[in-house]
């Protein structure tokens, strides 16, 4: 399983000196870009090619606190993937005691530069098949 880490940043905290609950879903996004990566999916060149891939729904569980200069683990995990709509999940552990402080999805799909759909099997073969590897070769179950 791949962890992206982040450190809790002091301007990512609230008046209660507990990181934002807003932060939560731009470390998502974060971990999504970075996972992406290491599958073999590079975003940057994925819009180089035309095609993007928005959000369309996000969801968050908080189950306890990080506070500033705590350090966390990320997992993303591909959940589902079709082709035209990918669904992943996260998980945000203390990286100290492993305690699970937060979890989530996000869904996408992807779209040329006209905002339509596309299906990335003919668009892309080449991120089709890093996404779908890493939807077979990941099996861990995530508390969501």
């Amino acid at each position: 399983m791949k962890k992206y880490e982040h450190q809790a940043q002091y301007y990512e905290t609230d008046q209660m000196g507990i990181i934002h609950h807003s932060n939560y879903i731009r470390w998502f996004e974060s971990a999504r870009i970075w996972y992406m990566k290491q599958i073999g999916v590079d975003y940057a060149e994925m819009e180089k090619s035309g095609i993007i891939s928005p959000v369309l729904e996000v969801n968050c569980v908080y189950k306890s606190m990080v506070r500033f200069g705590d350090v966390v683990e990320i997992l993303p995990k591909v959940e589902k993937y079709n082709g035209v709509k990918l669904e992943l999940s996260y998980q945000i552990r203390d990286k100290e005691s492993g305690e699970v402080r937060t979890i989530g999805r996000s869904g996408h799909c992807f779209l040329n530069q006209e905002g339509r759909p596309v299906s990335l099997k003919k668009a892309s073969p080449v991120f089709d098949r890093a996404f779908r590897k890493a939807l077979e070769e990941d099996e861990t179950v995530l508390e969501v």
